[in-house]
C-alpha cells in the first residue's frame, strides 16, 4: 500500500468530497451541499481534512473549533479502504489541530444506529456521554 496523504481541503475539492460522502458516509446533513462546504472551507480553511491514497479520496473529517469547543463531524472512510488506519490518521490530524489551537476537549457527532462507528470511536479512546441529548432546530 502506498503512503497516505493527509491534507486540508480547498474549494477545488468540494465536488469530490460531496460525491465521497454520498458513498462513504452514513446519512446526510442540511449543510451537505456545495454552498455549505464552500462556506466551511472559506471560513476555516483547515477544518475539512482529507485523506488520499494514490490521489484518490479515501477519508474525511471536519475538525471544527469555535474558539471554545472542538467538534468532529463527517469522519468517513471509503468502505473499500476501512481497517487500514485511515480514520486513526484523520483523528490524529484533527486532534493535533485542536491542541495547536488551544482546545481542551473534543466531541464527535455519531449516529446512534451506526454500530460500526461506535466500535471505531471506542477503539480511538472516545466514549459516549449519555447524559446529553442533541437538540436541533432547522433554520430557514
Amino acid at each position: 500500500m502506498s503512503d497516505l496523504d493527509i491534507r486540508c481541503a480547498t474549494l477545488l475539492d468540494i465536488d469530490a468530497t460531496l460525491r465521497f460522502w454520498r458513498e462513504a458516509a452514513e446519512g446526510t446533513s442540511v449543510s451537505d451541499d456545495r454552498d455549505g462546504v464552500a462556506r466551511l472551507v472559506d471560513r476555516d480553511p483547515e477544518a475539512l481534512i482529507l485523506a488520499e491514497r494514490d490521489g484518490v479520496l479515501v477519508g474525511t473529517v471536519i475538525a471544527g473549533f469555535d474558539g471554545w469547543r472542538c467538534h468532529l463531524y463527517r469522519v468517513a472512510v471509503h468502505p473499500g479502504h476501512r481497517r487500514q488506519g485511515i480514520a486513526t490518521a484523520l483523528l490524529a490530524a484533527a486532534e493535533e489541530r485542536f491542541v495547536r489551537l488551544g482546545g481542551r476537549r473534543v466531541d464527535a457527532m455519531v449516529l446512534v444506529r451506526n454500530e460500526l462507528a461506535h466500535h471505531a470511536w471506542h477503539a480511538a479512546g472516545y466514549g459516549p456521554q449519555e447524559q446529553w441529548r442533541r437538540w436541533v432546530k432547522p433554520l430557514g
